[in-house]
């Protein structure tokens, strides 16, 4: 079994789909042990406490560089002897530092298509607007493990959500949530955590 930290920043709608997923026994290998958030004003934090989940606040601003709050970030996993993290909603960038940490062991989940739709300044309902004004057809999620090029690690699960006729930011954002991230992301989550666990016995 697995210790997952789930790292946010907002409403923590992905962390929610991840606790229904190890709820249902969905995630065998994984348990989410931490919750790790950006600011304390995310309501994700909420969600974690109502699942009894330990929740931690890191703010990037409360450190005087980057390597100080990678070092913080770091710190903290490895003091909840944590073996995996999902980036959910995530806002800060992650330093080399973390990444390599945890190399392998980073997930990211990004509503678009990738390579379509990413990398810095793409995030939230700014890649679902980026996505209406092209006119795709198609947009979808891909979850990826996180390296140091925002959106650049290597692809772990994609899926494809139709555009409609009338869409906007939101009612597209909601979509491929409930049509793809939700789905994606508790995957990918068990796939790593049983990954691990497999190469621990071997």
């Amino acid at each position: 079994m697995r210790n997952i930290a789930v790292m946010v920043s907002g409403g923590g709608t992905n962390l929610q789909a991840l606790i229904d997923a190890e709820k249902a026994g969905k995630i065998p290998h994984g348990k989410i042990t931490l919750v790790v958030a950006s600011n304390d004003s995310a309501y994700a934090l909420e969600r974690a406490k109502n699942n009894g989940i330990e929740t931690v606040v890191v703010k990037r601003k409360a450190y005087e560089n980057q390597d100080a709050f990678d070092d913080a970030i770091v710190e903290t996993l490895h003091a909840h002897h944590i073996d995996m993290v999902v980036l959910a909603g995530y806002l800060s960038i992650l330093g080399e530092t973390v990444i390599q940490a945890y190399r392998d062991r980073i997930i990211n989940i990004h509503p678009s298509l990738i390579p379509s739709f990413c990398g810095k300044g793409f995030y939230g309902l700014k890649v679902h607007e980026a996505a209406l004004a092209r006119g795709v057809k198609v947009t979808g999620a891909t979850v990826h493990l996180v390296n140091e090029i925002p959106d650049g690690g290597r692809i772990l699960k994609q899926k494809a959500v139709y555009i409609e006729d009338g869409d906007t930011a939101e009612t597209l954002q909601r979509r491929v949530m409930e049509q793809a991230e939700w789905i994606l992301l508790p995957e990918a989550c068990e796939d790593i955590a049983k990954q691990l666990d497999e190469g621990e016995d071997k």
